[in-house]
């Protein structure tokens, strides 16, 4: 009797094993089922689908790394903010889940975090994927962007120098540590950063133009010339290439090249205002060091119709009204001015001309609103002294007592030695206000 309980408990135990094999199969057989239907979902963009899956088959086995990693890309791919959370999130529980051999999931939270501005975030990812794989280059310069987006220029340039040593080819990582050469201040090592990064790769626009700047940085005029003439072959539907590129020429005084690049340019784009308000701007700096009228009626023409424009900035209007008062018409630039300083953001040189030449017509009023505004608008005015005592001495004129004695006030605060501000002050000054004595200033 006893020998046979006995048996019949071996096979019960025996039946029991077979079948919790039996479910751990079958389970095992639907959790890879909805992988790959998740895939198979995912081959066809049908991410409402994969994820419904992928989550099916982390019902089944919470403790599939897999399953958590390619729900997280899904999420990713949809880039709603509310999925890249929730594709944050899966990445960080698949690391988790295989904490020894996690470099595809960090690597994926950091993407996924980076995204979001985290920047924090995704330089611990990155940090503690490179923990697990040293020698990858890309993991080293993705966490030196994130550390150049979190301002720590010196953390990525060595995240960069690592990115570069392990692989030479990488010009992207030349490019960013170029800008963040330059940004810590040491100009030759970023020349040196881009020359790499356009060796490695010549179509790279960005690298190019850096290395123009630096070029020009460094008073290499002939090389920034060489760089921009490349730009403007690699993006040719730019027409802010070619400015760019008359104007550098413009500056080393090749004002007939810098004509030549524009008209080729114009060819292109007949109707852009941009290209004639470079072209006019050219023709006038080589019309007033040439004493040229000839050149001066073609600048006044190109800068009329770039003008004319309703896109036409301030510093094009101002260009125009500088033109008119080489050509000896006041009038027309008073109203080209008038126009240049009400177009935003406002050039503050146009305001000063718009001063000078208004006055210079007799227009006092409109010669002080300018400089009112120019004074309200400029940051630190290092003639303000200057500009005070035209204020006062156009407000005297236009029987603005108050106002004259203001500006002269402010004027004398900055300079109580100024002899024209202490003859202004005594002409404006209230009876019961304090005159000056000597070199006093009013209180």
């Amino acid at each position: 009797m006893r020998k046979t309980i006995a048996v019949a408990g071996i096979l019960a135990a025996v039946l029991g094993a077979v079948i919790v094999a039996n479910q751990l199969a079958l389970r095992q057989r639907d959790y890879r089922v909805l992988l790959l239907r998740g895939d198979d979902a995912l081959r066809r963009d049908e991410t409402f689908d994969a994820i419904e899956a992928y989550s099916g088959a982390i019902a089944l086995r919470p403790d599939s790394m897999l399953a958590y990693l390619r729900r997280g890309e899904t999420y990713r791919r949809r880039a709603d903010r509310g999925d890249l959370e929730a594709a944050a999130r899966d990445f960080k529980k698949a690391a988790s889940l295989d904490d020894r051999a996690a470099v595809r999931p960090l690597e994926e939270l950091g993407d996924v975090t980076y995204q979001l501005r985290r920047f924090d975030r995704a330089i611990d990812a990155y940090a503690n994927a490179l923990r697990l794989d040293d020698r990858s280059a890309r993991l080293s310069y993705k966490l030196a962007l994130a550390r150049y987006r979190q301002l720590d220029v010196n953390g990525a340039i060595t995240a960069l120098t690592q990115a570069v040593r392990l692989d030479d080819r990488m010009a992207d990582a030349y490019y960013l540590l170029g800008v963040c050469e330059r940004e810590a201040g040491r100009t030759p090592e970023a020349l040196r950063a881009q020359e790499k990064a356009v060796a490695l790769s010549p179509a790279l626009i960005p690298a190019r133009e850096e290395l123009a700047d630096l070029y020009a940085m460094s008073d290499r005029r002939g090389d920034q010339i060489g760089q921009l003439q490349l730009l403007s072959g690699l993006d040719r539907d730019h027409v802010d290439r070619a400015v760019a590129l008359a104007l550098a020429h413009a500056r080393a005084h090749r004002w007939d090249t810098a004509v030549v690049v524009l008209s080729s340019a114009l060819e292109r784009s007949p109707n852009d205002p941009t290209l004639y308000g470079a072209l006019g701007q050219i023709w006038l700096e080589s019309a007033t060091a040439r004493e040229d009228r000839v050149e001066l009626g073609k600048a006044r023409e190109a800068l009329e119709r770039a003008a004319s424009s309703s896109t036409a900035s301030s510093e094009t209007l101002l260009l125009a009204a500088r033109a008119a008062i080489e050509d000896g018409e006041f009038d027309n630039a008073e109203r080209t001015l008038q126009n240049a300083t009400s177009h935003y953001p406002v050039e503050l040189p146009a305001l000063l001309l718009l001063a000078s030449t208004a006055e210079r017509q007799n227009h006092a009023d409109a010669a002080r609103r300018a400089l009112l505004q120019y004074e309200a608008l400029v940051t630190d005015d290092t003639d303000f002294v200057a500009h005070a005592s035209k204020i006062a001495a156009l407000s005297a004129r236009l029987d603005d007592v108050a106002t004259a004695a203001e500006w002269a006030r402010r004027g004398l605060d900055k300079d109580p030695q100024n002899v024209q501000l202490q003859a202004l002050w005594r002409r404006v000054s209230p009876p019961s206000s304090d005159q000056f004595d000597g070199a006093d200033r009013p209180r």
